[in-house]
């Protein structure tokens, strides 16, 4: 088995459709429009937001939180990864009445369960949503230095891309920087090259969520790979949402041989009909990777990863005994 690590999956996008069932029957909530049997429905990005939000508001209480992260985490292990990264954000906890500090203290037990059964790795990357604002995007950002806890060790900005300029959203990152957290931000997924230049010249990023649409310039792609951006790339949310029609399509070839960082990952796994085993499976199968590539693509992310210096030692002595 591929030792595995990721960087991009939301984790409230994470809840599978048994455990949304479940939450809704407690709740008495009616999924109808979100579910289609075991599945979530295949829809539209806005529609997905929508979606999105109706079942993250069916997670309530902090001991919701600590079994949501509880169970993503064992069960990326059980597929062989050894280090993952969620994001969270503080306002879908607000708008069910729970306060963000419980919400982050939730998550952040329930990784450090799966860490002590599982032998998984995690950290939280709190972040804003985007089409929110940037008052509610600079608030997650206060939230995220201010919570206290040493899980939480990035920021970042997801929500509709198309939503203000990268430059609205200014103050909320260097909040962040100068409060001692890593940056990542979702760019070039729904825009194109022109957003996630300004969003790498005024947010000052090391990471971009997606960014594939920079393959559409040759000058940016030369730019990303010669920075050493690493990219949170996922394929299989990328076809779900018709960002691109056919895996063919898909750019992660050309900006891996560009020369670009890639990374491989789930974004919001169950939505998607995915998984973080078969994103790296895509990655063999479709994109014509090797083993010894798909062992790379985990070293990248661990080298990116949002960790002090001696875990990250330990994370790559782990995957370098795998090999």
């Amino acid at each position: 088995m591929i030792p595995k690590a990721e960087l991009h999956c939301h984790i409230e996008g994470a809840v599978s459709p048994a455990l949304a069932r479940e939450m809704a029957r407690r709740h008495n909530a009616d999924l109808d429009s979100v579910l289609d049997g075991d599945r979530y429905r295949r829809q539209n990005f806005s529609v997905f937001l929508t979606s999105y939000d109706i079942v993250a508001n069916l997670f309530r209480e902090r001991d919701d939180f600590v079994q949501l992260a509880y169970d993503h985490y064992c069960a990326l292990a059980r597929d062989g990864c050894l280090y993952a990264e969620i994001f969270a954000s503080p306002a879908h906890a607000e708008a069910v009445g729970l306060a963000p500090q419980s919400y982050l203290e939730g998550l952040d037990e329930g990784i450090a369960r799966a860490r002590r059964d599982c032998g998984i790795e995690g950290r939280i990357i709190v972040t804003g949503v985007r089409h929110l604002g940037p008052d509610a995007v600079r608030k997650a950002a206060e939230i995220a230095i201010g919570c206290g806890l040493e899980a939480v060790t990035g920021f970042g900005m997801a929500g509709n891309e198309r939503t203000g300029r990268p430059r609205d959203y200014a103050t909320a990152f260097d909040i962040a920087r100068e409060g001692g957290l890593r940056l990542t931000c979702h760019a070039g997924e729904w825009v194109g090259p022109e957003g996630i230049e300004e969003t790498m010249d005024v947010l000052k990023v090391e990471r971009l969520g997606h960014g594939v649409r920079a393959a559409e310039s040759e000058t940016l792609t030369r730019r990303i790979a010669d920075e050493g951006i690493v990219l949170e790339v996922c394929p299989g949310s990328n076809l779900s949402l018709g960002v691109y029609e056919r895996f063919e399509d898909h750019p992660f070839r050309r900006l891996m041989e560009a020369g670009c960082r890639v990374t491989l990952n789930s974004d919001d796994p169950p939505h998607f009909q995915t998984s973080l085993a078969d994103e790296y499976r895509i990655g063999r199968d479709v994109f014509g990777l090797s083993d010894g590539d798909l062992h790379r693509i985990t070293r990248t992310a661990l080298e990116a990863a949002f960790v002090d210096g001696d875990t990250r030692a330990q994370l790559l002595e782990r995957l370098d005994k795998s090999a």
